[in-house]
């Protein structure tokens, strides 16, 4: 029985008990109804029948308050062609191109149209795409309509600069019909949000320090920043014997640290568990809908065009961007790298001014010394080098040997 039926029987009975009693306040008082809506029950009963009875709403849609046509077009649009954005963000992308709909009434055009849920807007996305002749295989369908529960992360990761913390996860998207298992190599710069992807048929350590080399760290080289420590899960990709594992043997080679999550709690490395939802919402799932690939290659060529968009034009609202796109945070923060490398503060050669010594050159010119007297005033010796890397304060304590 279903609530519509429920009420009608409560009414009935209302109207029952009142004959049968010859009392009508003592039977409003028993159901809890008043005495207007007895008799405004009875009209209707009498007039229409049990059908009468139905719950009406009294709301009526206000056409004269909704947007124009042209703008609940663009509404939906923008939800079918990026269905994971939110009212939010969606109101906002539209606003780039000067449309102006709020997110609350984005959201009234999304619930009008069936859309206000991201797996109804992937729904319609699916729809549309089939209609203009692309056939999905039964594969890509199951891939992308498997719901992914959100993990909950717990704690802070500790930064403070670019390249201070990056973080490395590895995502399997799925089994493609005539290009097999394709794996994701991610790192994610902790502090700015920069991510660098890569592709691969396979999972192990070789092609963890091949992303290493061939993504990462030449963006750090290219910034003139190092990279400091990893952060990784725990799997054979990642951890092993230093002598006979190439990841552990690459980080030994470039001097970087490496840092393990909490076993069994993958929420430690949660920045790639969150990057890896957002690029499974944001792109694959829309891309596997538009377009068939043949090869890694081919959607390795996607997924860097949108890198390029998540890193320089996306807006990031994560701590330490405020709202500003990851490589903007990169380049705004790099001096908080510069302050913070050891190289600055330290020299590896001191030269003492000689007793005596006259600085010619103008300048803007590199000055030019006249010796007039050895080392201290005294002939025949020689000025003092350090070899070691001494801080300036130290310079004098740590003297090196005479040769």
């Amino acid at each position: 029985m279903n609530t519509e039926a429920k009420l009608i029987k409560t009414k009935l009975g209302l109207l029952g008990l009142a004959e049968q009693l010859g009392n009508v306040s003592q039977a409003c008082k028993l159901f809890g109804y008043s005495r207007d809506s007895f008799y405004r029950y009875k009209d209707l009963y009498e007039n229409g029948g049990e059908q009468a009875l139905l719950e009406k709403s009294r709301r009526k849609p206000n056409v004269k308050n909704r947007i124009e046509a042209e703008l609940e077009a663009q509404a939906i649009q923008i939800a079918i062609d990026f269905p994971a954005y939110g009212q939010v963000r969606a109101s906002n992308e539209l606003k780039k191109k000067g449309v102006f709909i709020s997110p609350a009434g984005m959201r009234c055009v999304w619930l009008r149209n069936n859309l206000e849920t991201f797996n109804k807007r992937l729904k319609a996305l699916e729809t549309r795409v089939a209609s203009e002749g692309l056939i999905l295989t039964e594969s890509q369908i199951v891939a992308l309509e498997k719901a992914k529960e959100e993990k909950v992360a717990h704690g802070e990761i500790e930064t403070h600069h670019p390249g201070y913390l990056g973080a490395q996860d590895t995502y399997y998207i799925g089994t493609i019909k005539g290009v097999g298992r394709i794996y994701q190599q991610t790192f994610i710069d902790t502090y700015t949000k920069v991510a660098q992807v890569k592709l691969y048929d396979r999972k192990n350590a070789l092609v963890a320090a091949d992303m290493l080399n061939d993504k990462v760290l030449p963006l750090y080289e290219e910034s003139k920043i190092p990279l400091l420590r990893i952060l990784t899960d725990r799997g054979t990709e990642y951890c092993g014997a230093r002598e006979h594992h190439e990841y552990q043997l690459y980080l030994a080679i470039e001097d970087i640290d490496h840092s393990r999550t909490k076993a069994r709690h993958p929420q430690t490395n949660g920045i790639c568990e969150r990057f890896h939802r957002t690029m499974q919402d944001e792109f694959y799932s829309v891309a596997f809908r538009k377009k068939i690939y043949q090869n890694i290659e081919e959607l390795q060529t996607d997924v860097d065009l949108w890198i390029e968009y998540y890193n320089k034009e996306r807006p990031h609202s994560g701590k330490y961007c405020y709202g500003r796109t990851p490589w903007q945070t990169w380049n705004e923060s790099l001096n908080l790298t510069q302050e913070k490398m050891l190289d600055s503060h330290y020299q590896k050669d001191v030269n003492l001014q000689m007793t005596g010594e006259t600085v010619t050159g103008s300048g803007e010119d590199q000055p030019a010394r006249d010796n007039l007297f050895d080392w201290n005033g005294q002939p025949g010796l020689q000025t003092p080098r350090f070899f070691e890397i001494i801080p300036r304060e130290n310079a004098l304590k740590n003297l090196a040997p005479d040769r």
